[in-house]
């Protein structure tokens, strides 16, 4: 079902980002066709308030503005540009570290010898006068070593924190490239790599493991209707709901579209269709007030299809029973939720 839904969405978006040039006379390129698409499927809000100022002027979207906007935003190589340029900048915060750890062996050596020339010339004093020389070598040389010290103590702070800093840029784009931009919660690639991260760890553990996928129910009416800002409030409020009951090694991720995925480790089949049961009357309760009229929209409702992972299967069959779960909660009524166990749910077609 979600494969069907993904294309007459796809096509939709296409004919709206088609319609979208013409109006606008910008060239009909594929990068500008990538740029307009992802600007009508508003999924990133960012781009989407970018490229709508741009189209709100009167003369139309040159060619150098929107290959500024689309590397800004879509170019498939920013993130692992942005990774090698941090990564670069770690490495030569390390070597100058490492540069720093050597110099001050060095003159932590020379300190050494100096120690010991001074205690051969102790010995071989003869006057006061030549004790008092030695005694100066020696402040001397203590004193260089402190001020090594200190400059040591600096660098090697400076670099830590230098390091520190590279790292969490890093971590920061490890969080953003796995995060749906407009729900907050996880996005497909965290899905994807949770789903076949926890099915490997089941595989050694044979622990339960359950997955469920929800869909918003008549959302493209929805959608059309009060058009994609509302929309977009829609799909934060279910990510909300949907967030707020997740725990521990659970996730919660937006599947596609209106479609969203809860990954539940540790759990058996009943008690995750006690989950998204739990879940589903919470978006239910849930009453969307249009904010500048203060006018009520209805409440949404959300159906689910929930499946157990089978020990050693692909990921994919088990998200394929899961999805003819969620089929079958739609053509079951909707606002409702079907597991693989339920009678009426065919898997004939996944197996």
């Amino acid at each position: 079902m979600s494969s069907e839904v993904d294309i007459d969405r796809s096509l939709n978006y296409g004919l709206k980002a088609i319609e979208l040039s013409k109006a606008k006379q910008i060239p009909a390129s594929p990068r500008n066709y990538e740029l307009l698409f992802n600007y009508v499927s508003g999924e990133n809000q960012e781009l989407v308030g970018t490229v709508g100022k741009l189209l709100e002027r009167d003369e139309p979207l040159s060619e150098t503005v929107a290959r500024r906007v689309y590397d800004e935003f879509l170019s498939p190589t920013k993130q692992a540009e942005t990774v090698e340029e941090i990564s670069g900048q770690l490495s030569d915060e390390i070597r100058q570290a490492m540069a720093v750890v050597h110099a001050a062996a060095g003159s932590s050596g020379a300190y050494g010898n100096s120690l010991e020339g001074v205690a051969s010339r102790i010995n071989d004093a003869a006057t006061g006068a030549d004790l008092k020389s030695v005694i100066e070598t020696l402040a001397l040389a203590s004193r260089e070593m402190e001020r090594n010290s200190y400059e040591l103590e600096n660098k090697l702070a400076e670099s830590e924190n230098q390091i520190n800093s590279l790292n969490e840029r890093l971590e920061e784009m490890r969080t953003e490239s796995r995060t749906d931009a407009l729900t907050g919660i996880g996005n497909r690639k965290c899905f994807d790599e949770t789903l076949a991260h926890e099915a490997a760890t089941v595989d050694e553990t044979q622990e339960e493991l359950c997955l469920c996928i929800g869909d918003v129910d008549r959302f493209k009416k929805f959608n059309d209707t009060y058009g994609h800002q509302t929309g977009d409030r829609v799909l934060r409020l279910v990510a909300s709901c949907i967030a707020g009951h997740v725990k521990g090694r659970d996730l919660a991720a937006r599947y596609g579209g209106e479609e969203f995925a809860i990954i539940l480790p540790q759990t058996n089949l009943r008690a995750a269709v006690t989950v998204a049961d739990q879940i589903r009357e919470r978006v239910m309760a849930k009453e969307l007030v249009k904010k500048s009229t203060g006018e009520s929209l209805g409440t949404i409702t959300i159906s689910f299809g929930v499946a157990r992972y089978r020990l050693g299967e692909d990921v994919e069959e088990l998200i394929k029973r899961a999805d003819a779960c969620l089929y079958a909660a739609k053509n079951g009524g909707r606002n409702q939720v079907k597991c693989e166990a339920d009678a009426g749910v065919d898997l004939s077609m996944v197996a």
